[in-house]
């Protein structure tokens, strides 16, 4: 009786069918954006969004995934082996993101002509959002160091 058994792919098949339900749903929620688009717009549009793509793609290869890369890079030569070094990455790749998307908001030249475009505080909320992401990082990294030490104790005791 070698082998796995059959409950052993149960897992694997529900994770198959639940990215082929999640890939079919992305797909027509694009489907009725790209519709939208081009039937519902008015003139000119659709360039101007091609523009805005085009920009954003630039600014991801060629502003923030070598940032993020660079960041990885370095606090990897710099904080080693640790356990926190992974939990430290996705905080700063999450804040990166976070102000990325906050900047053109941010660094605008007036306020809109409609106020009602732009109606929060992001100054503040982008302050309050990386608050948030540096506290939920602090509290996972000392749970875990919390956990590993604690598990390192009872391994002892049980050695002796």
């Amino acid at each position: 009786m070698g082998g796995g058994s059959h409950t052993d792919d149960v897992p694997e098949k529900r994770h198959q069918v639940a990215r082929g339900v999640l890939g079919l749903a992305g797909t027509g929620v694009m489907a009725v954006g790209a519709w939208l688009l081009f039937a519902d717009t008015r003139a000119g549009t659709v360039p101007q969004v091609a523009l805005w793509l085009a920009g954003s793609l630039v600014a991801h290869d060629g502003l923030l995934a070598p940032a993020v890369l660079l960041t990885g890079l370095v606090l990897g030569r710099t904080a080693g082996r640790t356990r926190g070094r992974t939990v430290w990455r996705g905080a700063l790749v999450t804040g990166g993101c976070l102000t990325a998307v906050a900047l053109p908001v941010l660094l605008a030249p007036s306020a809109p002509g409609n106020p009602s475009l732009l109606p929060l505080d992001y100054p503040r909320n982008l302050v309050l959002a990386l608050s948030i992401t540096a506290g939920v990082a602090v509290c996972v990294f000392l749970t875990r160091r919390t956990r590993g030490s604690w598990e390192r104790r009872r391994q002892r005791k049980g050695r002796s």
